[in-house]
C-alpha cells in the first residue's frame, strides 16, 4: 500500500535546516521501528514549509500496530518530541494530530 501524508514545519529557514539535517542520518532504532512496523520505503519532500511524505508498506503493517510500538518505545518518543519541535500542525489537522493522511482524487 502507499500512503501519503502532509504536515507543516515552523517557517525559519534556519529550523528547517536543522530538521533536514536530522534527516540526513536518523537515528538507528528510528529505522529500524519503521523497518520493522512493515513500511518498506518513506520518502520525504517539501516545498518551503509544508511536508509531504510516501510511505509504502507491505501487508503486515497496521497504523494501530505501528502507534502502539511507538508509544510503547522510549526512544521513538524522544525523537518525536525533538521533531515535534520543528513542526506544526496543518490548520485542517484535529486536535492531536501531526501527519494527516491525504486522500488520493485522481490517478492516470
Amino acid at each position: 500500500m502507499r500512503y501519503c501524508f502532509a504536515l507543516d514545519l515552523k517557517d525559519d529557514p534556519a529550523s528547517i535546516a536543522e530538521y533536514e539535517r536530522h534527516h540526513l542520518r536518523i537515528w538507528p532504532e528510528i529505522e529500524a521501528s519503521i523497518r520493522e512496523s512493515g513500511i518498506t520505503d518513506m520518502q520525504l519532500f517539501r516545498t518551503g514549509n509544508r511536508l509531504f511524505m510516501i510511505m509504502e508498506t507491505d501487508g503486515s503493517f497496521s497504523f494501530e500496530a505501528k502507534a502502539a510500538a511507538d508509544a510503547a518505545s522510549p526512544i521513538v518518543q524522544k525523537w518525536e518530541a525533538l521533531m515535534w519541535s520543528y513542526q506544526q500542525a496543518l490548520p485542517t489537522a484535529k486536535p492531536g494530530e501531526k501527519w494527516v493522511l491525504m486522500e488520493r482524487f485522481f490517478k492516470l
